[in-house]
């Protein structure tokens, strides 16, 4: 399994726009973050998770040419705007776009991109999509996919267990249960935004805790704010613990 983040920022991106601090500054390109998303390319099969605000960007960044599935953790702006840019892939193969979500993030995402899902005149061009509302594992071709339960302060999203791997971002809290299903990982990916402890997502020392009760072979930070420098906070991070940053491919 190889896997791609597309962007490793928060929703501001890094850098945030009129800011003059330290990282909006840097000249380290590990520093300049675009809004969170991964690509997983396994057995032929390319997916997503998250379509964030320049995918576009991304995909053309890091060659992406067919997309065969997009896991949606929820429907905040940074995790969704790239949705229209889904369009080429299905006018490309002539299959429509699975998309995976709770009941929640799915319904949001029928309203904020309502023009997907109404009858309107031919041309214009839109996405064409096929929304999926899961609860329990389910394939992707022969990929096999676990939802994991967790809360963005106190909204009920998705995680994803793909394999060995597991991307969960924009989380404060997990209940038991999706802890049980995240044992025995190889790569465990979390959303951590600064070393402060936050409402709605993990912090440095929440996050180190977690990586600790779980015990993953190796895990990578996402999700990063503007207050956390790539070099000096990498220095301070456990062996097997390690900032992402945009464009960095791993194999799994």
């Amino acid at each position: 399994m190889i896997v791609t983040f597309l962007g490793t920022g928060t929703s501001h991106g890094i850098p945030v726009i009129g800011c003059d601090c330290q990282v909006c500054k840097s000249d380290n390109p590990k520093d300049q973050r675009t809004r969170s998303s991964i690509w997983i390319q396994e057995a032929g099969v390319d997916l997503l998770i998250d379509t964030a605000t320049e995918f576009r960007l991304q995909a053309l960044r890091c060659g992406i040419s067919k997309v065969d599935a997009v896991l949606y953790t929820h429907c905040h702006a940074d995790h969704v705007f790239g949705f229209d840019d889904l369009r080429i892939f299905s006018q490309r193969s002539g299959k429509a776009v699975p998309i995976y979500g709770n009941s929640g993030t799915i319904q949001e995402i029928k309203e904020v991109f309502s023009y997907v899902f109404r009858k309107t005149q031919i041309g214009g061009g839109k996405p064409q999509v096929v929304p999926q509302i899961v609860e329990d594992s389910f394939d992707v071709a022969e990929i096999r996919i676990t939802p994991i339960p967790v809360y963005h302060g106190d909204i009920p999203i998705y995680g994803y267990r793909v394999g060995d791997l597991a991307y969960v971002t924009d989380c404060s809290s997990l209940p038991e249960e999706s802890l049980k299903l995240l044992a025995g990982l190889k790569v465990l990916i979390l959303g951590v935004v600064r070393y402060e402890p936050h409402p709605t997502h993990m912090h440095v020392d929440g996050a180190l805790e977690l990586v600790e009760k779980l015990k993953p072979e190796k895990t990578y930070f996402t999700h990063i704010s503007h207050l956390l420098a790539h070099e000096p906070v990498n220095a301070q991070l456990p062996a097997n613990v390690e900032l992402a940053y945009d464009g960095l491919q791993i194999e799994c």
